[in-house]
């Protein structure tokens, strides 16, 4: 698990310091909760390097008195499971957290036609499950199915500050391995699909000029089935200098539609300058584990074998039904504290 060098712990303290004499001499309401906001969470991280080191002596005691105390072994036990509690929340506050009131995530299925689609519509679900552990609200902004069920793409919205730093590692290309339903002479088929972690920063502005956009409105065609609007309700907005087109159906109200339509928009153009000013920085894109783009491929669902590897950390997981159900923390966990070495080799922590 993550260690803190001792240089590192020196910087948090220095850190604290210089926070409080800001603190002392503001008073900017604003600049003091921000500057409030990361004193807690250095002091938090402190505090619990601090606990684990406890800890870790406490087990080095009952160690030496396991050969006369028949409880020593679990008491270790115990003091093993709350070290791994205390760094599991350790690596949370160490990953870096964006003010974030959410993501905008768009899976679409890409290399194997109805079997694409249909691994999209699962890790749709596997998202919507790992969502709901969370306690996190998930909003469909638009979807096309497929005739078998499947989607050829989803857009959608989870709603939480802590989504991005979770699911930002999701981004890039996702293959699956396995018997498609529509084979009938059981051969093994290999499949991709697509995913976009787009942030929603609820407080930052983008500036777009109206004259920009070219919007359009239409009728819904209706999704699996749903009802059919009779009225014009669907919206498409293309921006025009930047090429993005955003077509939204989902909602009876045109004004709704076309507010969502603007929220992902706003999404696309900001991710946009994100990755211009990621291209000035030569070796940003293979520092950060985080920022992948859709032309890389990321993991592997095995369906024979049970496995599932993501290939950025050489990490296997023979536990690909329950990862598939949303339980997505073994390998999220794994991805976090690889960013986590990266940026602590680096002695950037703030």
């Amino acid at each position: 698990m993550i260690e803190l060098a001792s240089k590192v712990l020196s910087k948090v303290w220095d850190r604290l310091k210089e926070i409080e004499t800001k603190l002392s001499n503001t008073t900017s309401h604003k600049e003091i909760a921000k500057l409030s906001k990361e004193y807690s969470r250095l002091k938090r991280i402190v505090e619990l390097q601090e606990d684990i080191e406890t800890l870790k002596d406490d087990i080095e005691l009952w160690k030496e008195m396991a050969k006369e105390d028949p409880e020593a072994e679990k008491e270790i036990e115990n003091l093993q499971k709350k070290i791994e509690e205390k760094e599991m929340e350790l690596v949370s506050l160490l990953v870096p957290q964006e003010d974030t009131g959410g993501v905008v995530m768009e899976i679409r299925a890409a290399a194997g036609g109805e079997e694409a689609a249909l691994f999209a519509a699962d890790l749709f679900r596997m998202y919507s499950r790992y969502s709901e552990r969370k306690g996190w609200k998930v909003e469909i902004a638009d979807f096309h199915r497929t005739d078998l069920g499947g989607f050829k793409e989803i857009t959608f919205f989870v709603k939480s500050p802590e989504a991005y730093k979770y699911l930002k590692y999701e981004s890039g290309v996702h293959r699956v391995q396995r018997i498609p339903v529509t084979e009938s002479g059981g051969r093994i088929h290999t499949s991709t699909a697509t995913v976009a972690v787009l942030p929603e920063f609820e407080d930052v502005e983008i500036e777009i000029n109206p004259k920009d956009l070219k919007i359009e409105t239409f009728r819904a065609s209706g999704h699996g089935g749903q009802y059919v609007n009779k009225t014009e309700s669907a919206v498409r907005i293309t921006h025009i200098p930047t090429g993005i087109v955003v077509s939204i159906q989902t909602e009876r109200s045109q004004h709704q539609n076309r507010e969502m339509a603007m929220r992902i928009l706003k999404a696309r153009l900001y991710q946009l300058e994100l990755e211009k000013k990621m291209k000035e920085i030569s070796d940003l894109r293979k520092s950060q584990i985080g920022m992948g783009d859709r032309s890389e491929k990321v993991r592997t669902y095995n369906f024979p074998q049970n496995r599932v590897t993501d290939h950025r950390i050489n990490y296997t997981s023979y536990r690909l039904e329950e990862i598939l159900d949303g339980d997505l923390d073994e390998i999220i966990l794994k991805l976090q504290e690889e960013d986590i070495k990266r940026i602590l080799e680096k002695g950037e922590i703030f």
